[in-house]
């Protein structure tokens, strides 16, 4: 097995371990999408597990996660990443301190967006650690969402475009991004006070934070309804059904969808291809 396919089924491995979400449809895309949007979320899994992690301080994340920024900027120095997170490989999970794998076997063509896209969340989110997540207003909560989730959808358009010429709308891309990071908000938010963060602006309601999800989902809906790419459509239905059906759980007092409405939720929308 050469390098980078030994390179490529670890990737796909590590991605099973760290989102069983997105593993379902990102399995499902053609080889090359599977490399290029599994090698993408892994990237920015890997600083995500930095601004999420229970055990780190504020000021320790915050210079991590600039430094992986300053570094993703340039050509992206492997021996510079090592020496930053070594300090921390005890406590690190493997998706962060393998980011220059995933940078690897992302393919040369899309690399410098997937580096961009990243650059730019781990520096928003360095700066939600200095605010310690403080969310005042639904600007603070924009913000928040785009630097966290919105930029995913902005790098998912840019693959696409880059794949086969797919032009999306950037701005319901982060509509789709924040849609789903709403409704995450909403199924951990005992989970998120037990940690003291609380992402809901002052003065709002549980109402007022599913009415958000609701109309973000729904540009998440317009944002498919744009492309033709058939593997590409199965793709983002599948995050869309998902985070749809747990708003819709939530609501009626669950805490979140059973394996079996997950299973079933998926074989739905591949039945509709």
């Amino acid at each position: 097995m050469s390098n980078n396919a030994k390179l490529q089924k670890e990737a796909m491995h590590v991605l099973k371990l760290t989102s069983r979400t997105f593993y379902i449809p990102i399995k499902l895309l053609n080889t090359t999408l599977r490399q290029t949007v599994g090698s993408a979320y892994l990237c920015m899994r890997a600083i995500d597990e930095i601004e999420d992690h229970e055990q780190l301080p504020s000021d320790v994340k915050q210079h991590l996660l600039r430094s992986t920024s300053q570094l993703l900027q340039t050509t992206f120095d492997k021996k510079a990443y090592e020496k930053l997170v070594q300090p921390y490989e005890n406590i690190l999970p493997e998706v962060t301190l393998r980011l220059s794998d995933w940078l690897d076997v992302c393919p040369e063509g899309i690399l410098e967006k997937v580096k961009e896209s990243t650059g730019i969340m781990a520096d928003g989110m360095a700066k939600w650690v200095e605010k310690d997540f403080v969310i005042k207003t639904k600007e603070d909560l924009d913000d928040y969402t785009y630097y966290v989730a919105g930029l995913v959808g902005v790098m998912l358009s840019d693959i696409w475009e880059w794949f086969d010429g797919t032009k999306t709308d950037r701005e319901l891309a982060i509509g789709y991004g924040r849609g789903l990071q709403a409704v995450n908000m909403l199924r951990n938010v005992d989970e998120d006070a037990d940690r003291g963060v609380h992402f809901m602006p002052d003065g709002w309601t549980r109402e007022e934070m599913f009415d958000y999800a609701s109309k973000n989902l729904a540009q998440a809906n317009d944002y498919i309804a744009s492309i033709k790419t058939k593997n590409i459509i199965t793709f983002c239905k599948i995050p869309l059904a998902l985070a749809e059906r747990t708003l819709k759980a939530l609501k009626s007092g669950h805490e979140k969808m059973s394996r079996s409405d997950v299973e079933s939720t998926v074989d739905e929308i591949l039945n509709e291809q």
